[in-house]
């Protein structure tokens, strides 16, 4: 297993930042950092020359004229034009990008997965991204493609951005650091990092071997779903998202840039590190996020509600009240609801929900779903709870009780996600899924008022 890289060959912002050193909090907001006193040009944005001889440059996350636009003006040694030669085309043949529909592979149906496991070879982001469906187009930039990442060395002198989405990850196993353009983000299991369209980054191994889950969104940004009548508190709250304090690399060395663009992948040779931005302000930025600040809000009285009361984060569509992607979060809660059935009750949904677990137990599955496993739910395919677990929580004594130890995430997706051949064929797919229903029974037997 090769070593992470020194941490301390980057020069990064010396103060600290709020109540977490190398951060700045909140989501959204309008950052400026500098890394060198005096680097960040005040007052304007493109001064007709710029302390320390950096160039001046805009990195756009939206379009001109969207209200509000994304943006971040970058100070750095060279302009990115200096980190991009000519491109030849390479495969990584396990990242699959939407459309990508097998006609051998039935993607209809209930599908749950063991937690693939680690392998014996050395693999980077680039080489242990395994794609197990994808949903929508990526050249029309709607939809979105779920991932496993299995990590064991660190990219050396090797960089990659994505020019067809931004990435969720959420980590279920070891540690990485995201060493970016604007500053490093080090992130761990009950964390996720939110990585921008067309940023350039690296990604080293703190403790490995390293497995977790990717969400590549093709559309627009994710942002905080709309609290409505809950109002200002609860659920994710915007202080709790931590963007990193600028960082830079001023190293002559080879590297390869890897940029994934359409759907296709393609490398580039350049004779530095592009991580070589200074200074930078604005509002387009990687963050994290600590999955345990999430306050879950939920029924106290009767009824058990929709998941959507669990979402972290949304990206929306087109179409109001629908999303292109929404990340749920099922976390330790307490249930206290009177004479209801308090898992998840039996339905059929238009949305898509791809699961994983974290760790610990998911309520409505007792049995087989695993740290670091998957299921899928396609659009208008009925699920719910198995019979175990139908039995105890319609029997249950239904004082206060405490969901403990758990954790666990939902891919939502108003389009129809696609099993890859990965994911039928190579993937530990439980074949015995389906049979998890198979024993409930007939209960109903025209006598009036029976329970």
């Amino acid at each position: 297993m090769n070593h992470p890289t020194d941490p301390h060959k980057m020069t990064q912002a010396g103060t600290s930042v709020g109540t977490h050193a190398g951060y700045m909090p909140g989501f959204g907001n309008d950052f400026e950092t500098e890394a060198l006193p005096g680097a960040l040009p005040q007052g304007m944005n493109s001064p007709q020359r710029c302390n320390y001889g950096l160039y001046g440059e805009q990195l756009s996350g939206t379009a001109f004229t969207a209200n509000p636009p994304e943006r971040t003006w970058c100070y750095r040694i060279r302009p990115s034009v200096k980190h991009s030669h000519r491109y030849e085309k390479i495969e990584l043949p396990h990242w699959k990008s939407a459309p990508c529909v097998d006609p051998d592979v039935i993607s209809l149906g209930q599908y749950r997965w063991d937690a693939v496991p680690h392998s014996d070879g050395g693999l980077t982001w680039l080489t242990g991204m395994r794609t197990m469906t994808t949903a929508g187009d990526v050249n029309t930039q709607v939809g979105m493609a779920s991932h496993i990442y299995l990590v064991t060395d660190s990219m050396e002198d090797d960089y990659f951005f994505s020019a067809d989405s931004e990435m969720l990850v959420v980590p279920q196993e070891g540690r990485l650091r995201f060493a970016t353009e604007l500053g490093i983000i080090d992130l761990e299991p009950k964390e996720i990092a939110i990585l921008p369209r067309g940023l350039v980054y690296r990604v080293e191994v703190l403790e490995g071997p390293a497995r977790g889950f990717v969400c590549e969104n093709y559309g627009q940004k994710f942002e905080l779903p709309g609290r409505g009548p809950i109002g200002a508190n609860c659920m994710a709250n915007p202080r709790d998202f931590k963007a990193p304090v600028a960082a830079f690399e001023d190293r002559e060395v080879p590297s390869t840039v890897t940029v994934k663009w359409c759907g296709q992948f393609h490398t580039t040779k350049i004779g530095q590190s592009p991580l070589d931005v200074v200074a930078w302000h604005g509002n387009y930025a990687p963050y994290k996020y600590d999955l345990r600040t999430y306050c879950p809000v939920g029924a106290i009285l009767f009824d058990h509600p929709d998941p959507s009361i669990f979402t972290v984060l949304t990206a929306p569509s087109g179409q109001p009240g629908t999303a292109n992607i929404d990340f749920v979060l099922f976390r330790e809660r307490w249930m206290v609801a009177e004479d209801t059935f308090r898992p998840p009750w039996y339905h059929k949904n238009i949305m898509s929900e791809l699961m994983g677990n974290i760790y610990g137990q998911y309520d409505a599955k007792p049995q087989g779903f695993v740290p670091g496993g998957m299921s899928l739910h396609n659009m208008m395919l009925p699920h719910g709870p198995d019979r175990e677990a139908f039995e105890k929580a319609s029997n249950a004594n239904l004082g206060p009780d405490k969901l403990d130890n758990t954790m666990s995430f939902m891919f939502e997706t108003r389009f129809p996600q696609h099993l890859t051949p990965f994911a039928a064929n190579e993937a530990p797919l439980q074949d015995d899924y389906i049979d998890c229903w198979t024993s409930l029974e007939k209960k109903f037997d025209g006598t009036p008022g029976k329970k």
